[in-house]
């Protein structure tokens, strides 16, 4: 079921997630319909936040990213295979330099900004089967893998540019708040419900 994305300004964008257990209700449903919500929204990633859960569980799918003909053969290859559930994440170490790159957000439509992450990640997460792992990544995923566990910590990508380019985008901030925003997904808006 394709869920309405929660847009820029909702208090449960904000608030740090909660840990779940295998028996959270209809973990399976809920992790299928974010699939399907991210899907329909052409996102590449999306926490529960997003959708008005606060539990700590994102999913990622870089596959978008393999069709750029800018990377190397081995580059699309791994983004085209990579679709990861994470729940429980905890990031135990973020390395490397740090590198820009034009983020955007579903729950932020039409601002993208330059955004600085490092390189390199070590993440601990359960899979959707409450399998445990501890994996490390680099480049792109790394980065989408980064912004999404932002999001289980009530942390946006709009937190991290300067004061000046915040003040640029406050307009379209306010915009979003207040649903005068058209986005091709569904959303759900602060001061108008639905769409």
């Amino acid at each position: 079921m394709i869920l309405p994305i929660i847009g820029y300004g909702d208090p449960v964008l904000r608030k740090i997630g909660e840990e779940i257990t295998p028996e959270y209700p209809n973990l399976k449903e809920v992790i299928a319909n974010m699939y399907e919500t991210m899907y329909n929204a052409y996102g590449v990633g999306l926490a529960a936040e997003q959708v008005g859960l606060s539990i700590r569980l994102f999913v990622v799918d870089t596959s978008p990213f393999g069709e750029d003909e800018d990377l190397k053969k081995e580059e699309q290859d791994q983004l085209k295979g990579f679709k990861r559930t994470f729940i429980n994440a905890k990031m135990l170490k973020e390395e490397g330099e740090e590198w820009g790159f034009n983020e955007g957000c579903l729950s932020i439509p039409e601002v993208r900004e330059d955004v600085y992450r490092h390189e390199r990640i070590t993440i601990e997460y359960y899979d959707e089967d409450f399998n445990k792992k501890t994996e490390v990544f680099d480049g792109l995923i790394a980065r989408v893998i980064q912004h999404e566990y932002d999001h289980i910590e009530g942390i946006l990508f709009t937190d991290k540019i300067s004061s000046l380019k915040k003040r640029l985008i406050q307009k379209k901030l306010q915009n979003i708040m207040e649903g005068k925003t058209r986005p091709d997904y569904k959303m759900k808006f602060v001061a108008k419900k639905g769409r």
